[in-house]
């Protein structure tokens, strides 16, 4: 008996590659599934790593009516061809131009995942545009996946659909976390010494990083500017960067960004492939971002051992539990995030009692395969 096909999009491989990493092959065991993204030769070497097949779809993150236009009409007559029982979408233009183009093309189930909403950093027109995009995309869609309980909160509080079709899955996240992967134990003390001294990082000093895109909604701003207050009362700390400027999309203020280069103890080190030296180095995580959905970084640092600073936002107040294995701030605060960066340098008991619990709390809640088998039970539900 041949298998049923799945069809998963997203806007960019980048993020099939890092928000569903080893998912897709896990579903091709039970299914015949085909990625859907843009750039056609990333795209391919995805599918090669995952062992899936692959359709190359030009879309764009931004608002691009008429190549939007053009990418329904392509994914419409390729859905017809493939005839998958289930499309699943994952970011926003790709849901929307995904749900649409299922609707259109007749595929029985039309699931799309939430993974947090940039819009709701928006305002006036804008705002209005994408309040009727993600409108559009929810009522095209049979069922709708937030990734943690509080942005379901969100939709139903904005609206967006009716309540009957959202689901949060397991205990939230789009695809868990590999906790065997993310493991401090990976790392030899010689090599965790090796690179702090690549670095220019004493071995005295309190680490912190922050891993992400370098952009303002990130609360890089604030944390930058509490760093720099704190260096007036303490010399021993060291902030590690790790993720791409992106300052044509959303950019840093020339302070901060003059704060950085001029900064010896602001160590930015860009885009990184595996992240877990760089957290295995660290004392503690600050993920000071006003938005997420539910964010891999938090997990990822956790499972790693480290306590987390988050903002109080959806996702992120879901895996850190305040003075746990973390605390929790508000957000586009810089006095609390200084605040909670010196705690964690001067209130040792707490701090220690919070790495204790740091991964502990992910591998019981968050392991990945947990997360898959959820995945994996929820489309058996619309088997024939």
């Amino acid at each position: 008996m041949s298998k049923q096909t799945i069809i998963r999009i997203t806007t960019v491989p980048l993020s099939l590659e890092k928000l569903l990493t080893g998912q897709l092959h896990f579903m091709s065991s039970f299914y015949h599934v085909i990625a859907v993204s843009s750039d056609k030769n990333r795209l391919e070497k995805y599918g090669q790593l995952e062992k899936v097949a692959v359709f190359p779809l030009e879309m764009t993150r931004q608002i691009t009516p008429i190549q939007d236009l053009i990418a329904v009409v392509k994914l419409y007559f390729f859905l017809k061809k493939a005839k998958p029982f289930i499309v699943h979408t994952h970011t926003p233009k790709a849901g929307i131009l995904g749900m649409l183009a299922s609707k259109l093309a007749g595929v029985p189930n039309r699931l799309h995942t939430v993974a947090g909403m940039p819009l709701l950093e928006q305002s006036g027109m804008k705002r209005k545009v994408l309040d009727f995009v993600e409108k559009l995309t929810y009522s095209c869609a049979t069922n709708v996946y937030p990734n943690s309980f509080k942005l379901k909160d969100i939709i139903i509080q904005n609206n967006y659909c009716s309540e009957v079709k959202l689901k949060v899955l397991a205990n939230g996240s789009s695809n868990g976390i590999d906790t065997s992967y993310f493991d401090a134990s990976h790392f030899s003390e010689k090599f965790k010494n090796n690179l702090k001294i690549e670095l220019g990082i004493q071995s005295t000093d309190f680490v912190f990083i922050f891993v992400g895109r370098i952009v303002a909604d990130k609360g890089i701003n604030e944390l930058i500017a509490a760093f720099s207050a704190i260096q007036k009362k303490r010399s021993d700390i060291k902030l590690v960067l790790v993720g791409p400027f992106e300052q044509e999309l959303d950019p840093l203020n020339k302070k901060t960004i003059h704060q950085i280069s001029a900064n010896k103890s602001i160590i930015p080190i860009g885009y990184q492939l595996d992240v877990r030296p760089y957290f295995a180095i660290a004392s503690g995580l600050v993920f000071p971002s006003y938005r997420e959905g539910f964010p891999n970084v938090v997990m990822q640092a956790g499972a790693m051992g480290l306590p987390s600073i988050v903002t109080n936002i959806n996702g992120c107040n879901e895996i850190i539990e305040n003075k746990v294995n973390g605390y929790i701030i508000p957000v586009k605060n810089q006095k609390a995030i200084q605040e909670s960066m010196l705690s964690c340098i001067e209130n040792k008991e707490q701090f220690s009692k919070m790495k204790e619990y740091a991964r502990a709390m992910i591998v019981k809640r968050f392991d990945q395969k947990m997360m898959w088998e959820s995945i994996l039970n929820e489309y058996r539900t619309f088997e024939a």
